[in-house]
């Protein structure tokens, strides 16, 4: 399905990932993620992805660990609403995932083809979607989604996070 999210499709929080999109076409930029971005992650060490930009910080495999991590509750998100679940879905915290992850413990390579094989997973669901579920709506944390909103947060979360990787980590 083509065309960008209304205001009234997801909380203004989000429309931050939002904007970080071109175009109209939620796919199109998920797959063009793959190819952008996966060549850049891959060719960092894994001696530099332990680095920390500031005390306190995380990772780059904190940071490609989150990636992962948050696409699969967005995605999540868009699969129980498509399917026409009308249960509101809790909150995710991403510092609470992290927590739990042990990034610092997994070879950075790992990182970086877990990060690859849930967008490809996210693809196949986003691909398949007839063009009405892209419009159904629920609710997740308290906010009301679109799935087509969320089609344009999930490539947007990562423009946000790869965007700060080359400004302060690389």
């Amino acid at each position: 399905m083509k065309g960008r999210p209304e205001p009234n499709e997801a909380a203004a929080y989000y429309f931050t990932y939002i904007e970080q999109t071109q175009g109209d076409d939620a796919l199109r930029l998920m797959e063009g993620q793959l190819e952008a971005h996966l060549p850049m992650l891959a060719a960092i060490t894994e001696e530099k992805s332990l680095h920390r930009y500031a005390p306190g910080k995380w990772s780059l495999r904190q940071v490609v660990n989150h990636l992962a991590d948050t696409e699969r509750a967005f995605v999540f998100r868009a699969l129980w609403f498509a399917r026409g679940f009308d249960a509101p879905l809790p909150s995710y915290d991403p510092d609470v995932s992290a927590a739990g992850a042990d990034a610092d413990g997994v070879p950075f390579a790992a990182h970086v083809e877990e990060l690859q094989r849930v967008r490809l997973a996210t693809i196949s669901l986003f691909r398949n979607l007839k063009e009405e579920a892209w419009m159904r709506m629920g609710v997740a944390s308290g906010n009301v989604f679109s799935v087509r909103a969320l089609g344009f947060i999930i490539p947007g979360h990562v423009e946000h996070h790869l965007r700060i990787v080359r400004e302060r980590y690389l």
